[in-house]
């Protein structure tokens, strides 16, 4: 990597004049950039989303979960405040990636919903959401979906006075959330530095009502009954029983700070930059309450850091075939301590990981043009302590794909595909014989084929069709152990095959000067498709057997077979009228998605049907919005899950750009949950034990200088 950043500087170096500007970074809010081509929205052959500007602030939560569930198609993990992964078509964990400008977050999210996503939503300035095989592009672990964040920390541009200052305060009612980040950029010759640093502290989360569903108060009520004492860090807290724990979600409080630096070469032939931050989180788990006699509970905190390299390049090859090379990497060390109530760690988890791309642009000729790289991937991952479940482990990922587009103006088509090749390996642990040795090697190839055709002006339909296939996890391969952060024991099967699904999907996209609509419908086959499911306990006792261990947790196995997935996602926003300077917008989207294991029921945790309309005042200087979100029943549950009643949900917001509509500065007055709802997201493993937040008034100040 080295040396490929030594020959693109030379280029680089050829030139130090480069165009200045005022606008903010990146194009503009039509244009796709996550893909090595950059697309219109409404060109895009999948489901795709973008989340900036006034949006992205009235929106933005401590995690990235929780920032973009507002979106068509996606949801939330929701493992209280501080751990939210974000929930694509129903897919998450290792069907969806989660990057930050094209590299992954390089953390251990994908072990356990738990583990929180090492990705600052206070730094972002604009975040993009791919679902749907075009992802796919970024490996095999995106069957689902891609979460792309974009950020300064590698300066893009010039800044137009030479210096550039955003910063962002923030003040949340409901944790007594106190955040603030900021980011500046100063122009020093041909080079541009940036600094960037972020602060938040939040209180426990205050809730609309219960902590516990009324099944699991139920169960706490007859079976426990007795006063229960638990320390969730500063001390022990007492409740009269643990049916009776409400307004407050104990052991969810949190503390993050980020700090980075990064510079940038940057001439009228491209950029050249690098980028060094440090991530340090200490935040709680909410408790899993005891509704047995004898059950566990425990009230874990974890100690995160990770240290990140990262470096970008795009350059201009002036060539007739190739317009440009853009290279991308990062290297990241990242640790988290699991805290027992005392302060002793109790699991430690350290993982190290390296991530590259090599895109190689065309140079449009004529109606065709198209991208061509190079995906590396190294991780090495181990587990130490009494919850050690997965063994030592690394994975090697080298893949390479393609992406060809063809515009014949009405018709446009597209296709691409992907080969990778998987290597994984897992090293006998020292003093815990339940572990093995073992290497696997999968080869995968995924493809895609599509077209558009412009039906009328501004209104195209399209039809997408793909091939993929995954290789299995580390995790999924090699689990053998008690996971207390599910409430699990888990087993994998080093014998996994690949998982391969055929795809099919239609799209919609309509807009004009008073409507815009975008709509995608979907349909799945998977075969040999890896799920992780509750069976007797026999299977765990003979997987603990070598260790001794006892099987405390119910036994939870990592299988394979046969399912389906089918859903539909739409967003239809229309501007109703004008009045003075004032322009009144109406909106409203809807997602649904069914997936079934065939032969053995619903696949757990799948998002249910839900609705959420807005109507919205856009003023020159100010916005006024008040949007209702409907979250359906999930009755469609797996043998071990428990049903989800559906909710209402009332927010509202407004905005004012006191210094003018040109000025950066924003002060935004947001209610969310104004009603106090108790709501329980069906997808989120403790949804009986912690509810969402309950009101919640933030106050938000962002600058731009």
């Amino acid at each position: 990597m080295l040396k490929c950043a030594v020959l693109l500087t030379a280029p680089l170096l050829a030139s130090t004049a480069a165009a200045q500007t005022d606008q903010p970074a990146g194009p503009p809010r039509d244009i796709i950039v996550t893909a090595p081509v950059r697309t219109s929205e409404s060109d895009v052959l999948q489901g795709a989303s973008v989340l900036q500007g006034q949006a992205l602030t009235r929106d933005l939560r401590p995690t990235i979960g929780e920032t973009l569930q507002r979106l068509p198609g996606v949801s939330a993990t929701s493992f209280g405040p501080n751990s939210s992964r974000p929930i694509l078509r129903g897919f998450q964990g290792e069907r969806i990636r989660v990057l930050t400008d094209g590299i992954g977050s390089i953390d251990v999210s994908n072990t356990s919903v738990d583990h929180a996503v090492i990705i600052d939503p206070l730094l972002a300035d604009r975040i993009e959401v791919l679902r749907g095989p075009s992802a796919l592009l970024f490996g095999s672990s995106a069957v689902g979906g891609v979460v792309n964040v974009f950020d300064k920390r590698i300066p893009r541009e010039r800044p137009a006075n030479g210096y550039r200052l955003d910063a962002i305060g923030s003040y949340g009612s409901a944790a007594d959330q106190r955040s603030g980040a900021a980011s500046a950029d100063v122009a020093v010759g041909p080079f541009v530095i940036n600094a960037n640093g972020s602060y938040s502290k939040s209180d426990d989360l205050r809730i609309g009502g219960f902590a516990l569903s009324p099944a699991a108060r139920a169960a706490a009520l007859s079976q426990v009954g007795l006063p229960q004492e638990i320390e969730p860090g500063e001390g022990p807290i007492d409740f009269t029983t643990n049916a009776a724990i409400r307004d407050r979600l104990p052991n969810t409080a949190a503390e993050t700070w980020t700090a980075g630096a990064g510079a940038s070469l940057i001439t009228d032939r491209g950029t050249l930059g690098v980028a060094y931050s440090h991530y340090d989180s200490l935040y709680g788990i909410p408790i899993r309450f005891a509704t047995q006699v004898g059950q566990a509970q425990e009230a874990p905190r974890l100690d995160v850091v990770q240290d990140r390299v990262d470096l970008r390049a795009d350059v201009e090859t002036g060539g007739d075939f190739l317009e440009r090379i853009r290279v991308r990497a990062g290297h990241a060390n990242y640790r988290h301590f699991e805290l027992e109530p005392d302060g002793a760690v109790g699991t430690a988890f350290f993982s190290k990981g390296t991530e590259a791309r090599l895109e190689l642009i065309q140079r449009e000729h004529g109606a065709w043009r198209g991208a061509t790289g190079v995906q590396f991937f190294n991780r090495q991952f181990d587990v130490d302590g009494e919850e050690a479940f997965l063994p030592r482990s690394e994975t090697t990922q080298t893949g390479i794909f393609t992406l060809q587009q063809l515009d014949l103006g009405r018709f446009k088509a597209e296709g691409g595909a992907r080969y990778e090749v998987t290597d994984l390996s897992a090293r006998n642990s020292i003093d815990d014989l339940r572990y093995f040795r073992g290497n696997r090697r999968f080869e995968a190839f995924s493809a895609s084929l599509g077209g558009s055709y412009e039906v009328a002006p501004d209104f195209r339909i399209g039809l997408n069709g793909s091939r993929t296939t995954r290789a299995p996890s580390a995790e999924e391969l090699f689990a053998n152990g008690a996971h207390a952060g599910t409430q699990a024991y888990e087993v994998g099967s080093p014998d996994f095959r690949l998982e391969r699904s055929w795809g099919i999907e239609a799209t919609l996209h309509a807009h004009g000067a008073i409507l815009d609509f975008d709509a995608s419908a979907y349909y799945n086959w998977f075969s040999d498709y890896i799920s992780e499911n509750q069976v007797d306990q026999a299977a765990c006792e003979a997987a603990a057997a070598p260790s001794g261990r006892e099987v405390d947790l119910p036994c939870f196995q990592y299988q394979q077979g046969d399912a389906r997935y089918y859903g539909i996602e739409a967003e239809l926003s229309a501007r109703l009228f004008t009045l003075g300077g004032t322009t009144i917008v109406a909106d409203v989207l809807g997602d649904y998605v069914h997936a079934r294991l065939v032969g053995n029921g619903p696949v757990p945790r799948i998002p249910p049907l839900r609705l959420l309309a807005g109507l919205e005042a856009q003023g020159e200087r100010f916005t006024l919005r008040g949007e209702v979100e409907r979250v359906f029943d999930q009755d469609r549950t797996a043998a071990f899950e428990t049903t989800t009643p559906g909710y209402t949900i009332v927010n509202l917001s407004a905005s004012l750009k006191p210094f003018g509509k040109d000025n950066r500065t924003t002060l935004l007055v947001s209610g969310s949950n104004l009603f106090d709802v108790t709501a329980r997201r069906h997808a989120s493993f403790l949804k009986d034990f912690a509810p969402l937040a309950g009101r919640d008034i933030r106050v938000t100040l962002k600058v731009g200088i």
